[in-house]
């Protein structure tokens, strides 16, 4: 057997080492994607004050399709919900989410989340709209009948 020089065990390291980090990227994609379903990695809650221009800012940069993701994911709204108050926003008017459900006032909302079984939403919209801790609003959702 020849004896291997610098530039062949290279030939023969490199691809290898490659090889092994694309397998620790796509395994740590993965978690993160898995980790993301199960909630863990939800998003942050938001005030309403922070939401509504962050999505302003959105539909400034013509992204009004993000702005519904955000909107949507911050207040646990429907997709009919969160388009109108994005468009008010974008019209100028201040969103209402209240005029888009039959109860307007946050109880009303996490009852008809809970309802459709949506409680993990129902918890992040009393998050973004008080400022509770999760474990609070955990608590006030449960509370609601």
């Amino acid at each position: 057997m020849p004896n291997i020089g610098p530039t062949e065990l290279l030939i023969f390291v490199v691809p290898i080492l490659l090889i092994i980090g694309v397998a620790l990227l796509v395994r740590r994609a993965g978690r993160s994607r898995a980790l993301a379903r199960s909630g863990v990695l939800a998003p942050r809650p938001m005030s309403a004050a922070d939401l509504q221009s962050q999505a302003h800012a959105l539909i400034a940069q013509g992204k009004q399709i993000s702005a519904i993701k955000l909107v949507r994911e911050q207040t646990g709204l429907g997709l009919a919900e969160a388009k109108r108050y994005v468009d008010d926003l974008a019209a100028g008017r201040m969103p209402m989410a209240s005029r888009t459900t039959p109860h307007g006032d946050l109880a009303g909302r996490v009852r008809e989340l809970k309802a459709s079984g949506r409680a993990e939403q129902a918890v992040l919209l009393v998050r973004g709209e008080t400022g509770m801790a999760e474990a609070e609003a955990r608590s006030f959702v449960q509370a609601i009948n």
